[in-house]
């Protein structure tokens, strides 16, 4: 072997030997978190009904309905009252989320990953699927405690569903708790699209919604009368949310506008966004739009029945 060719092999080698050093070096570089993939895995059969089944690692690319409640989450929640006290309807209320693995290791702000300028958000909503609200818990005093403050509007049992994704997976997680409100009756009001002066519109492509078949929908905001442009604003980097429930709040869907880009505003004097969504059972769902209208959040419910 000559001189050059030995020279070549040499700084190969070094180089190599150099790169390998470097990938097991930063293997052993602190993360922030103190979990691990294994702590987000869940061993043993399913929940009653699941088969086996588990809610880890949805791909928010391709948005479906995620049945949060009928299948097992590697994430144990508890959710309780901080002063303890019973939750009662059109009162403000402050609440202590616990996170933690199923092997008992609290889950805190160091151990998410920022999404959507959030780190946890929850998604809440009564029986009667009229009062929806999308809550950021903030952490608590202790790790694997999150505190939020919520006033229900309606009565009853209240499901909330937390979206998160850890620093260990880097994917997204899910699970739900819930809470009784103590109040008047449950009743389910008449169902608006026009609030002040403005008209919301979610409008499917085709119809009827095809149970299993992707929906193609287009969510609008028009101002009564066309008198001047919309004020419509980022919330949490997109110009609108939609989250979907069924009557039975066994789970939910949490879109995100296709026109993902919040430097690129919509048209502002008719401001128009798609979004997908599979549903893979038929019956009657509830979608919440979220919007920002001049700094200020505006919810609206839309019905749809889902055909076989």
């Amino acid at each position: 072997m000559n001189t050059a060719n030995t020279r070549e092999w040499r700084q190969a080698a070094w180089i190599t030997a150099g790169a390998a050093a470097l990938f097991f070096a930063a293997r052993w570089l602190p993360t922030g978190t103190n979990l691990s993939h294994q702590d987000f895995r869940v061993d043993g059969p399913g929940m009653a009904g699941a088969g086996g089944a588990s809610i880890e690692f949805c791909d928010p690319a391709n948005p479906q309905f995620l049945p949060v409640v009928a299948v097992r989450s590697p994430v144990v929640t508890t959710l309780r009252t901080a002063d303890a006290a019973p939750v009662q309807q059109d009162r403000e209320t402050r609440f202590v989320l616990t996170l933690a693995t199923s092997g008992g290791k609290p889950i805190g702000s160091a151990d998410l990953v920022l999404m959507h300028t959030r780190k946890l958000h929850l998604m809440v909503v009564d029986p009667t699927l009229e009062d929806y609200q999308h809550l950021h818990p903030e952490p608590g005093e202790r790790d694997g405690e999150w505190t939020f403050t919520m006033t229900p509007y309606r009565s009853g049992n209240y499901r909330a569903f937390a979206d998160f994704t850890p620093l260990a997976t880097g994917r997204g997680l899910y699970a739900s708790a819930e809470f009784e409100v103590h109040g008047g009756r449950v009743t389910r009001p008449a169902i608006a699209v026009t609030k002040n002066e403005y008209t919301f519109t979610l409008k499917p492509a085709a119809t009827p919604i095809r149970a299993g078949q992707q929906a193609k929908l287009t969510f609008s905001v028009t101002r009564d009368g066309g008198a001047g442009p919309v004020p419509l604003e980022p919330v949490m980097d997109a110009y609108a949310h939609l989250v979907a429930f069924d009557e039975a709040r066994s789970g939910f869907a949490h879109l995100h506008p296709q026109e993902n880009d919040p430097l690129r505003p919509p048209d502002p004097v008719n401001p128009r966004l798609t979004f997908a969504l599979t549903i893979p059972q038929p019956g009657r769902y509830v979608i919440w739009s979220q919007t920002s209208l001049a700094g200020h959040e505006t919810y609206v419910p839309f019905w749809f029945k889902v055909e076989p």
